[in-house]
């Protein structure tokens, strides 16, 4: 499976970032950036209307390259222009071809919240994110055990980072409830088999507490699909590939958003 390869190839690249810098060194430059943290949650909550996380991705497994030349300060800056609430920035470089160094000035060119977009499955990837830029990050239920995840959870609170807990399936969405997930991401992409459900987020929203934040990620492609997610309830969207492809990613959300 395609998820086990990646998560396969994130330990193996983890032990070698820790065996080169320690987590103590990382945990002292993500104290250092204090209290600079943008909240991811309150930049979601539009009540009335759908939020936009909008995602800086170069490339993915399913798709190949999507835009291998986007210049990250000019697009971001575009995202915000076009009416996005934060950014989604990949991480991932063997899959994903993304940059760990993307997230502060990504941060800086848009003043949007960056979400660190990876594989997280352990505590040092989070003072990573921390130290790098990241306002908050994402973990997916499909890589974790419960255990792991409340670990990560309390870890990530504990650097004010906010979390997006990404599920796929109803069982996983009753998972991220139950370890308190205030912001949960319904995936639409099956990440063990990149399939897209378009619907998946609208069948599953009425499973999660009114309480929580949730977003809607992957296969949103126009206004129509935006039009029914508002409808079911969803509070956000993440959208990347549609973005990344446009000629101009400014009007492209906007004309997501019905701006």
């Amino acid at each position: 499976m395609i998820l086990d390869e990646i998560l396969a190839r994130t330990r193996t690249d983890l032990e070698t970032r820790k065996a080169a810098r320690p987590l103590s060194e990382i945990a002292r430059a993500a104290a250092e950036r204090g209290a600079q943290r943008r909240s991811l949650a309150a930049a979601l909550r539009r009540p009335g209307a759908i939020a936009c996380i909008a995602e800086y991705k170069r490339k993915s497994p399913s798709a190949g390259w999507i835009n291998e030349h986007a210049d990250l300060e000019t697009t971001v800056r575009a995202y915000a222009a076009g009416g996005a609430s934060a950014l989604s920035v990949l991480t991932d470089e063997p899959f994903f071809a993304g940059r760990l160094a993307d997230l502060k000035p990504a941060g800086a060119a848009s003043g949007l919240p960056v979400l660190r977009k990876d594989f997280i499955v352990d505590p040092y990837q989070i003072a990573e994110a921390a130290a790098a830029g990241a306002d908050a990050i994402l973990l997916i239920v499909a890589a974790l055990d419960d255990a792991t995840m409340v670990e990560l959870l309390g870890a990530a609170r504990a650097m004010r980072l906010d979390v997006l807990v990404e599920a796929h399936d109803a069982e996983e969405v009753t998972r991220a409830v139950a370890v308190g997930a205030g912001i949960i991401g319904i995936n639409n992409r099956d990440l063990r088999t990149f399939t897209v459900d378009r619907d998946l987020a609208i069948r599953l929203r009425p499973t999660i507490p009114a309480d929580r934040i949730v977003v809607a990620e992957s296969g949103i492609r126009d206004a129509a699909d935006v039009a029914r997610l508002r409808a079911a309830g969803v509070d956000a969207m993440l959208v990347g590939e549609t973005l990344m492809r446009a000629p101009d990613p400014a009007a492209a959300l906007r004309g997501l958003l019905g701006a």
